[in-house]
């Protein structure tokens, strides 16, 4: 393997060319996390016949300029294709990839192109995908995501290196970090300047790159978890992507894919993604893939594999109340997203309900849904749904979580879609449902005087009630056990 440093369009840029005299298709990968963090994957990709040209984007680490998150990709991504295909070593072919932001890079490049038909890539891997600002900082209701934009911005944001541990440090020092407010302050509590902080939370254009995906002309795979924060991202891309073909790999894992697994994932769902990421390439550049949408989705806490959209039948689930018909959603005191206690002294903080427990083993495939019916007195307020598994061994494991916010009027009839579930229950589990006023620290507190919770300096305490006949859980049931089929066999097929 040939090992060459080049400066294209002036960003740093490494290239791993494969063994022989070439020419050889490439693949690209355009991220702000440090080029040389991928020397590996360069190397694994060189091995299996394929040119890796992996660069930093503007402004990080070697490469110059200034980083704006998500504004000069497709411009630069352009760049950086024509002067690929131009390569004595290039035969004119490639793949664009990347995770995270970086998958981001990847679908700019096939979807914002326009007129630049011979710059666009011949297939794209995007896994894990921060389509754009506004996807990543709000839910689609609007709520601001705080504490994984607190995290990624803390690291990377308005800096050319990284610093993975930065929120991790500064909640060290002051627990309460999150609390203090307005949310703006962040980066003077951070101790650094963080200008791009505060015009984060003015995005709100979400699903430009959805919209464009139905025009897509090239094939896709696109990987995401069932514990990842981008989920519904993934699969809205895969089913919007109007290209000659799309495949989708969902397994039980979270935002860092297999080196982050679920505690519902088993043995089947190990799977080597750098050998399926190369074999589906090749076979999209040949264009030996099937058309249509295929692709394969774990089924959590079952160790086997359903074909990707696979659904069961509806099912409404017999819940009582268990407290808290009325409660109180004090953002002094709120509702932590990363504490499944629940204490059953004092004023009610949620309203709980619960299932009995499930006689037989019950497979939740498809969207989880829940409607009430509920008032508060303050003039904005969120509604934050949470759907718990008590284990027959005592643990509780959290299955899906939809946060509403409402405006005057804040009493009515609420939808809440919690996402998809692809999880066995065994028998013996007992769902809980969690109807509360906030989830923090993982979204940010509804300051429920109507200011906008990033800005907000007050906090109001709001009486809610729920009227407990209203409310309804439906799960999509499997009616009968399901068959594991290969991964490997839906993505390439």
């Amino acid at each position: 393997m040939t090992s060459v440093y080049e400066a294209v369009g002036g960003l740093a840029t490494d290239v791993r060319l494969p063994d022989g005299a070439g020419p050889f298709p490439a693949v690209l990968i355009r991220t702000p996390y440090d080029r040389t963090r991928h020397l590996a994957e360069a190397r694994g990709w060189a091995r299996r016949g394929f040119a890796a040209v992996v660069q930093d984007v503007r402004g990080r680490f070697a490469s110059p300029g200034q980083w704006h998150p998500y504004k000069n990709e497709a411009a630069d991504g352009l760049v950086t294709a024509r002067w690929i295909r131009r390569q004595t070593w290039s035969d004119g072919r490639y793949v664009a990839i990347g995770a995270s932001y970086a998958a981001h890079c990847a679908l700019v490049l096939a979807l914002d192109a326009e007129g630049e038909a011979e710059a666009r890539p011949n297939a794209v891997i995007a896994a894990v995908p921060a389509l754009g600002a506004a996807e990543t900082a709000r839910e689609p209701s609007g709520v601001e995501r705080l504490l994984a934009r607190a995290g990624w911005w803390a690291a990377h944001g308005d800096r050319r290196d990284s610093d993975e541990d930065a929120l991790a440090k500064a909640l060290a020092a002051d627990p309460c970090l999150l609390t203090h407010l307005p949310l703006t302050g962040l980066p003077e509590r951070l101790g650094r300047s963080l200008p791009s902080w505060a015009g984060l939370w003015q995005r709100r254009e979400r699903g430009r790159l959805v919209s464009r995906a139905t025009h897509a002309d090239v094939p896709l795979l696109a990987i995401g978890g069932h514990h990842d924060h981008f989920t519904e991202d993934t699969v809205a891309l895969w089913r919007a992507w109007g290209g000659p073909s799309a495949r989708l790999l969902l397994g039980p894992w979270g935002h860092g894919l297999l080196a982050a697994p679920g505690p519902d994932a088993g043995p089947a769902h190990r799977v080597v993604l750098g050998e399926l990421y190369a074999r589906w390439a090749r076979r999209a550049l040949s264009r030996g893939l099937a058309p249509g949408r295929h692709g394969a989705s774990a089924l959590g806490g079952g160790d086997l594999w359903l074909p990707a959209g696979a659904e069961g039948e509806p099912r409404t689930l017999r819940l009582r109340l268990l407290r808290g018909s009325r409660f109180t959603a004090d953002p002094e005191r709120p509702v932590r997203s990363d504490d499944f206690t629940v204490h059953t002294r004092g004023i009610p903080d949620r309203c709980l309900l619960a299932t009995p427990p499930l006689p037989r083993p019950l497979d939740a495939v498809g969207p989880v849904r829940v409607r009430l019916r509920a008032t508060a007195d303050t003039p904005s307020a969120d509604w934050a749904v949470r759907l718990v598994a008590l284990t027959p061994d005592g643990v509780a494991e959290r299955l899906a979580v939809g946060v509403l916010r409402r405006e005057e009027p804040t009493d009515g009839e609420f939808t809440f879609e919690l996402g998809r579930a692809t999880r066995r229950l065994r028998a013996g589990t007992q769902l809980r449902l969690e109807i509360a006023g906030h989830h923090f620290p993982a979204h940010a507190r509804n300051p429920h005087t109507g200011d906008d919770p990033v800005t907000a300096d007050q906090l109001l305490s709001s009486r809610r009630e729920v009227d407990p006949a209203s409310v309804t859980l439906t799960l999509h049931v499997l009616p009968s056990r399901p068959h594991s089929i290969d991964p490997a066999k839906e993505i390439l097929r």
